[in-house]
């Protein structure tokens, strides 16, 4: 028997007042021919004045002539008719020695990617660098042909992406940021192209999955391509002129076509999370043990997976450690009857701290942890320490300040 199991605490993600969330009962995405006039703004938005980027390029959220941050909007028609849409106005200023300039990023995608747009939030002054899959991202930073590769590792609406997570832990990479990002579908088409001569709709399998309802209503034919700006650089080298794609805003105006609707997303609050990883020896200096700081980690084990659990929240709660992620794997492989079964093949970690060259070993039970603070914390060393007495294999993935501020392409 193979599961998974999560538990998310509220810091990691900023989630609205589900009062004021509720979904209206048919799906509402809206079509840019019903907010023709500029001065509804996007989505039903008033338009705000741009704010100044902060001192790292990265733009503010929300906090518009004195409001508050998250959900300090007043309550207006968003995306499929939700309030509290957290909106924000995107600048890539100059940020100084902070911002990444010279760096490389490498994702997976076509140039106009989500991840790339990710990367380029994080770190605005970086250059990035197309991969057709996450492995060969993680491959060009190993050989030195990026600086940086960024994954797409839990949303709001999947969760947590374990093949990403499973990608992170077979590479000596280190988690050197996170960013969360929200991500907001359109329906792209060639220019002159209407809604009603659209026949079928690409792109990549998860958001057709998270659009489904809109699509529904369209009444399209739906047709899965490997990411969402690879959907849009077909249909304009191929000038499809009865197909749409779902991809970003972005993108409309990077390969210049036509939004024909915007929030195409089932749920409004469609939130994804990043983290941009590096070799050790180039990673950032870590964080100070007093920083608002993450460390991310793996302890695997071969049995007893519940005593284990509670030994590893036993040695976080006494020393009040705050967990911001906890995922279970679990695979009771049984034989050859386990595959039959559905099970997970058991999870490949790359020992770094074995003696020669590293070592890739095989572990049926594993559980991913973000906790509250610095590695070089006492609390956290301490909490690290007692639970290597009891996992057969501990690894931190990671040290990097802590960012729950969720940005918008908007």
């Amino acid at each position: 028997m193979a599961y998974t199991s999560s538990l998310h605490l509220p810091k990691h993600l900023l989630l609205p007042n589900p009062r004021r969330t509720r979904h209206r009962s048919s799906v509402s995405f809206v079509p840019v021919a019903a907010a023709a006039a500029k001065a509804s703004g996007v989505n039903g938005h008033a338009p705000e004045k741009q704010q100044p980027p902060q001192p790292n390029g990265k733009p503010r959220i929300n906090g518009v002539n004195g409001k508050k941050g998250v959900n300090g909007h007043k309550g207006v028609n968003g995306v499929n008719g939700h309030a509290d849409r957290i909106h924000l106005s995107v600048s890539t200023g100059s940020g100084g020695s902070q911002d990444g300039s010279g760096l490389r990023v490498a994702f997976q995608g076509a140039p106009g990617a989500y991840s790339e747009f990710a990367a380029k939030t994080a770190l605005p002054g970086c250059d990035t660098v197309p991969c057709r899959a996450f492995a060969d991202a993680l491959a060009a930073v190993e050989r030195g042909g990026a600086d940086r590769a960024i994954l797409p590792v839990e949303s709001t609406m999947e969760g947590t992406a374990l093949r990403n997570y499973d990608l992170l832990l077979r590479h000596d990479l280190v988690v050197a940021q996170e960013i969360n990002l929200f991500v907001h579908y359109c329906l792209l088409a060639m220019p002159g192209v209407r809604a009603a001569e659209v026949r079928r709709v690409i792109s990549h399998p998860m958001a057709l999955a998270h659009c489904g309802r809109a699509l529904a209503r369209l009444g399209v034919d739906r047709e899965p391509v490997e990411d969402t700006a690879g959907a849009v650089e077909m249909l304009r080298s191929n000038r499809m002129l009865d197909t749409a794609a779902i991809a970003s805003p972005r993108a409309a105006d990077l390969y210049g076509l036509d939004v024909l609707a915007h929030g195409l997303q089932d749920e409004s609050w469609n939130v994804t999370r990043f983290l941009l990883l590096s070799r050790p020896a180039a990673a950032p200096a870590a964080p100070p043990a007093d920083a608002d700081a993450k460390t991310s980690m793996v302890v695997a084990h071969r049995g007893g997976s519940m005593a284990v659990l509670l030994k590893v929240l036993s040695a976080f709660s006494s020393r009040n450690i705050n967990l911001t992620k906890l995922e279970v794997i679990n695979n009771e492989g049984d034989g050859g009857d386990s595959a039959a079964a559905g099970a997970r093949p058991p999870v490949m970690i790359l020992d770094t701290s074995a003696r020669g060259a590293p070592t890739l070993r095989a572990f049926p039970h594993v559980l991913y942890v973000d906790c509250a603070g610095a590695a070089s914390d006492p609390r956290v060393r301490e909490a690290i320490q007692e639970i290597e007495k009891f996992a057969v294999f501990v690894r931190v993935l990671g040290c990097y300040a802590a960012d729950s501020t969720i940005y918008d392409l908007q």
